[in-house]
């Protein structure tokens, strides 16, 4: 009998053959890169065909993107103007997820949005152009300055003012959880000379008196409030405002926020507004952040 076994055994081409990896089954495959990160799933992708099947899956990347991602989609989408590529890439969950990593500017290109790896969660610049500031089209006050700092490719220069407020606000759906803003201001005019970034302080003035007024408000009750001075001369800090925190899936939270000065006893300028970001509350180490 144990003769028989063997010899039989000897007798099948496959019986000495060893299992590889293109013996592993599709559906282990995908269910690995569910625990994988995007780079380690598209290195994996090159090893063969069953790997680059499983590592376009939408199951493995539709765990990936947020929950409201289709929400995500459609609103930084909204200003595409060919439909066919809107429906294209609302139907490939590995195209929505590459997309939303990327910054995508939405509303007019006064705003941006884009994907945050780690956390998984929504992260938004806020531009100028976006917010209520007063006297911004007035040119005795305010210069829209182009800038290759800026992710919107201008800034906004306060020359001098009595009555500096800034106020913006959006109504956005964010996943579950704890998000911060912060104002991104740099006390200085930027220049080039001879090729080089530099910053002239000569119009900084008036922000050591009186502190600044930092406020954020929700529409479901969650209110924010700081002062504090102005001090940081010659770089762009994050001046934290406030945090809040969205408990409900699926449902659009409004935000208000703004930075005021509004003491008429005296005049200040000197300042630049670069943008306001709006992040995870665990991302906020990425930015030079004072509270």
């Amino acid at each position: 009998m144990g003769a028989t076994s063997s010899s039989l055994a000897g007798s099948d081409p496959y019986a000495r053959k060893l299992c590889g990896l293109e013996d592993v089954p599709e559906n282990c495959i995908t269910a690995m890169f569910m625990y994988m990160e995007p780079p380690e799933i598209c290195l994996l992708a090159r090893v063969n065909r069953s790997f680059h099947r499983a590592s376009i899956s939408d199951t493995v990347w539709e765990h990936k993107l947020p929950r409201n991602y289709k929400f995500l989609v459609q609103r930084i989408l909204e200003d595409q103007e060919q439909e066919e590529r809107k429906d294209k890439l609302i139907s490939r969950k590995k195209e929505i997820y590459a997309k939303l990593c990327r910054p995508n500017l939405f509303d007019a290109g006064t705003k941006e949005a884009w994907l945050d790896k780690r956390s998984g969660k929504v992260c938004l610049a806020i531009s100028p152009k976006a917010m209520k500031i007063t006297g911004i089209d007035d040119r005795r006050y305010w210069e829209i300055m182009s800038s290759d700092e800026s992710r919107f490719g201008s800034i906004a220069y306060l020359r001098q003012i009595w009555w500096l407020e800034a106020v913006g606000n959006i109504r956005f759906e964010f996943t579950p959880g704890k998000y911060s803003i912060l104002f991104k201001i740099q006390l200085g005019k930027p220049l080039r000379k001879c090729g080089r970034k530099t910053c002239n302080l000569d119009q900084v003035h008036g922000w050591d008196i009186k502190p600044v007024k930092f406020q954020l408000s929700t529409s479901d009750g969650q209110c924010s409030m700081s002062e504090r001075h102005l001090d940081e001369s010659g770089r762009w800090v994050y001046h934290h405002v406030g945090d809040f925190v969205v408990e409900n899936q699926n449902s659009p939270v409004w935000l208000k926020f703004s930075m005021l000065q509004i003491d008429c006893t005296h005049t200040k300028g000197g300042l630049c507004l670069d943008c306001v970001i709006i992040c995870p509350f665990e991302c906020r180490g990425k930015y030079t952040c004072l509270d």
